[in-house]
């Protein structure tokens, strides 16, 4: 028998299971144990040495019987460190928790009120210096007393009143209808969005779901936060180099996993991923709106002071209020100065207000009390991840225009003609713009001139595309760069198709309308609730463009948001038609939503359109309508084929300008005729 065990080599299940044979509190005999293991008392004697060097277990001696097993400090205090822990994973409802040796620690003293450095590191398996350190740092939850005896062991103790966490509101805490479910993860930090209609909340609940850590993990991260950043220099030349910020950025984060693996070798790789993500939000970025950032469904992330929660603008259901909630309002000012900072801006109570953008061309607007009464704000307008495509907004879940329109605004883009789009705020406008610019041949140079960077072209396109961003001035007031600035040097950069974000004033009307006349293919977008609102707005002050300067412009596209549904469309699409003998030009009205149908409805057929075709192309009538057959061909075959994405729709393009007879043959095969 003996040589039997001795062969096992003592496995831990052996080891494991006389360990939960010994109470606590009191003994256990060693005839008594090895009938319950039925073992020999010889194997329970070689199990118990074998535990007592490793100080789990300490053996009694007597003189008339068998020895006793008790269990020691270190043991008592594994199976109390094990009881916390199953108290704390059988939590349900937790999407995802992460339970480091410092929450650990934590726990215990929390159960005991005091403990040894040295007990801990024990029970811990954990070098007593690497626990003294972390209590150190758990300010506000535990201290550490130093004995005036020397040889004894510092002592760590709880503290009574700690700070008070504030917690989000959970989503297992909200009663209402689900709406939707998914998941994101951001620099290795997972979260779950639970998008619920409340009938106690005005607004649909926007519920995020963030790994779970205790306070003594956060009090590490804390720590680990203060090494990267007093380690870490941020140059000047760093600042001023978006692509330089971004390999800061990276170093940032792999020398946080760096730490984290020193301090928790035993964390799993997820777990040192998601702490060190959490480290990078708290001090390279945006804490959790760092989250909200890379959920591609929103729009909008608004931080309206840190009384309330934080606010977005979902794509499917538009404003909606977030479990997201800052702890107070210098937190808020924090963030927007680190905004500020990435691109040389400042942001004070001199200057209280601050147009600026994020390293990935989100745009941002934040503001100081007083200028906003109820505090400090950050309005972010996300740049689109996933630009949106025609074939998006031909889908039946958008249906933002027919085919028959898309087909005529293709026509308008391949031919060169200059279109305006036109809309109110948030109504589409730069989405429908860069759609459409999706449509041009990969032959032409596109100059493309904005505040912020929205347009996003395909890569087919980026040969032959300068974006320019105009520059605001440093806190001395020089050094700006104005769209105008940007619009008169595009034309020395013999473009064939201008594109401008926005018109706003009259020098920049006056330039655009002149690169028109001058051959350029322009295209830009304007504030104007309809086409009539849009001619008036050209032609009357502050911008005030003479009607002979606006008749170079073809055609308007007029967007519209509509504000209880949240569904943008295209409103309408009118030609300009010149006008005669001195009089100033007209609208030719081509199409129009029709709220009452839910359709688009064909209004009149185009004039100058086609009669400035055959004029430059000698297509006649038929031809172009045929023309426009084909178009609608592609692209409901392209919806069919669930093209959405843009470097799809892209390689559609290409084909189409390259080999056009081989992609209508072939679309002709599929569809059966």
């Amino acid at each position: 028998m003996f040589e039997w065990f001795r062969a096992k080599r003592y496995g831990e299940d052996d080891f494991k299971a006389l360990l939960d044979l010994v109470p606590s509190d009191g003994r256990l005999n060693i005839a008594e144990a090895a009938k319950k293991l039925d073992i020999t008392k010889r194997c329970v004697v070689i199990l118990a040495g074998e535990l007592s060097k490793k100080n789990l277990l300490k053996i009694k001696h007597h003189i008339v019987r068998r020895p006793d097993l008790v269990a020691t400090s270190l043991l008592v205090g594994r199976r109390e460190r094990e009881f916390l822990m199953k108290q704390i994973v059988s939590k349900e409802g937790v999407f995802k928790r992460v339970i480091t040796p410092a929450d650990e620690l934590f726990m215990m003293v929390q159960a005991k009120e005091e403990i040894s450095t040295k007990d801990a590191g024990m029970i811990l398996n954990v070098d007593e210096k690497v626990i003294e350190r972390w209590a150190k740092n758990m300010q506000d939850l535990v201290s550490v007393v130093y004995p005036i005896n020397v040889v004894a062991k510092p002592i760590i103790k709880i503290e009574k009143e700690g700070k008070k966490r504030k917690e989000p509101l959970k989503p297992s805490m909200v009663k209402g209808k689900l709406l939707e479910s998914y998941e994101i993860i951001s620099d290795k930090v997972p979260a779950r969005v639970k998008l619920v209609s409340s009938a106690e909340e005005s607004l649909p609940l926007y519920l995020m779901e963030l790994p779970e850590t205790g306070e003594a993990t956060l009090a590490i991260l804390n720590y680990i936060t203060r090494i990267l950043t007093d380690g870490i220099q941020v140059q000047a030349e760093d600042i001023s180099d978006p692509k330089r910020m971004l390999e800061l950025r990276d170093r940032f984060f792999y020398d946080a996993m760096e730490i984290v693996r020193e301090e928790m070798p035993t964390l799993s790789a997820e777990d040192i991923g998601i702490l060190s993500g959490i480290v990078l939000h708290k001090a390279y970025g945006l804490g959790d709106v760092e989250l909200l950032m890379a959920d591609d469904w929103l729009e909008e992330v608004c931080i309206n002071t840190s009384h309330f929660p934080l606010t977005v603008y979902h794509k499917k259901y538009g404003w909606m209020k977030t479990n997201i909630l800052l702890d107070n309002e210098k937190a808020v000012y924090n963030y927007a100065a680190q905004i500020g900072r990435k691109i040389d801006r400042n942001i004070t109570s001199r200057d209280p207000l601050m147009d600026a953008h994020l390293l990935g061309g989100d745009r941002v607007c934040a503001s100081l009390f007083p200028i906003s009464s109820f505090g400090n704000t950050i309005t972010i307008r996300k740049f689109a991840r996933r630009p949106w495509t025609v074939t998006h907004f031909m889908s039946p879940e958008y249906y933002a225009f027919s085919k028959e329109i898309c087909a005529f605004l293709w026509l308008c883009f391949q031919y060169e003609l200059n279109v305006v789009i036109g809309g109110g705020t948030a109504s589409g406008k730069t989405s429908m713009l860069n759609c459409l610019c999706s449509l041009i041949q990969p032959t032409q140079r596109i100059v493309s001139v904005e505040d912020t960077r929205e347009l996003n072209l395909p890569k087919y396109l980026h040969l032959n595309w300068i974006p320019l961003t105009k520059r605001e001035p440093n806190p001395e007031r020089q050094g700006e760069i104005s769209m105008l600035d940007l619009i008169i040097a595009s034309l020395r950069m013999r473009p064939d198709r201008i594109i401008v974000g926005e018109i706003r004033r009259r020098e920049e009307a006056e330039v655009l309308f002149e690169a028109m006349h001058t051959g350029h293919s322009v295209y830009s977008t304007m504030h104007a609730d309809t086409a009539r609102n849009l001619k008036r707005r050209l032609l009357e002050p502050p911008i005030g463009v003479p009607s002979a300067e606006i008749e170079a412009l073809h055609l308007i596209v007029i967007q519209h948001r509509d504000r209880t549904t949240g569904k943008r469309k295209t409103f309408e699409v009118a030609e300009i038609i010149p006008g005669t003998e001195g009089k100033e030009f007209d609208l030719n009205y081509l199409f129009r939503w029709n709220p009452r149908t839910r359709e688009f409805a064909k209004i009149n057929e185009s004039k100058r359109i086609y009669n400035d075709l055959n004029l430059h192309t000698g297509m006649s009538k038929d031809e172009i309508e045929g023309d426009l057959r084909e178009k609608e061909m592609v692209l409901e075959w392209m919806l069919g084929e669930g093209m959405y994405d843009i470097d799809e729709v892209a390689d559609v393009m290409d084909r189409y300008y390259k080999d056009h007879d081989s992609l209508l043959n072939e679309i002709r095969s599929v569809r059966g005729g």
